[in-house]
């Protein structure tokens, strides 16, 4: 694994550095969010460690810069842990969000279970309902032959949905299938993201259909 580790705090990029190449990983860092996004355009990651409060180009700034060319995976890291920064973190693109202080194990779990996920996405399956057409591999969603611009984390949830079309899907097993490795979210995390997927599939949205005090179903 190659992993690049943003941080102003030079200690802290030195603890996550050593615990990934102790695990036989690969690590480089950067000391702000200009930094990354250059590194990120010359260089390919399997895990972004990003952290928020920064001096130049704060976290969220320098993943919304990386998503406009690249779809590497990204882990937020803040000594801020309210639900609206951890919300608009997975808005914005974000696949995990650690709070400070951190045990550095636990944050190797997460860049393993954040890894395994991305490459979970190997198989060719196309698939079409009506005029919403998703391409897997590809990580393509049309919606009426237009490209919809989803977030990672739409992409996954829709991902997740249609490998399990016709089943019920509680939000707890969606939190633990779809954002990982003991995930401290809520019911309003897996809501959050529902409504934006809804919104980006337009019409198609009926497939994703509400079960009441349980969770969701996609039905075609």
């Amino acid at each position: 694994m190659k992993v690049l580790i943003v941080d102003d705090e030079e200690m802290i990029r030195a603890v996550i550095r050593e615990y990934v190449e102790f695990e036989g990983g690969e690590a480089e860092e950067a000391e702000d969010g200009m930094e990354a996004v250059k590194k990120c355009r010359e260089n390919d990651y399997d895990v972004v460690v990003m952290d928020v409060m920064m001096p130049r180009l704060d976290g969220f700034s320098a993943v919304k810069e990386i998503r406009k060319f690249k779809n590497t995976s990204v882990i937020m890291l803040s000594a801020r842990g309210e639900e609206y920064d951890k919300l608009f973190g997975f808005e914005i693109g974000s696949d995990d969000y650690v709070t400070k202080p951190f045990s550095p194990k636990e944050l190797m779990a997460r860049i393993h279970a954040v890894i395994k996920r991305s490459n979970a996405r190997e198989t060719s399956d196309v698939y079409e309902f009506e005029g919403l057409k998703i391409d897997i591999k590809g990580r393509n969603v049309y919606v009426d032959g237009e490209k919809a611009e989803l977030t990672p984390k739409e992409y996954e949830l829709l991902f997740y949905f249609v490998e399990n079309r016709g089943v019920a899907l509680t939000r707890e097993r969606l939190l633990n299938k779809v954002w990982g490795y003991d995930f401290y979210g809520d019911d309003r995390t897996v809501d959050t993201h529902v409504k934006m997927l809804r919104g980006s599939l337009k019409e198609y949205r009926k497939f994703i259909v509400t079960l009441r005090g349980l969770g969701y179903k996609f039905e075609v």
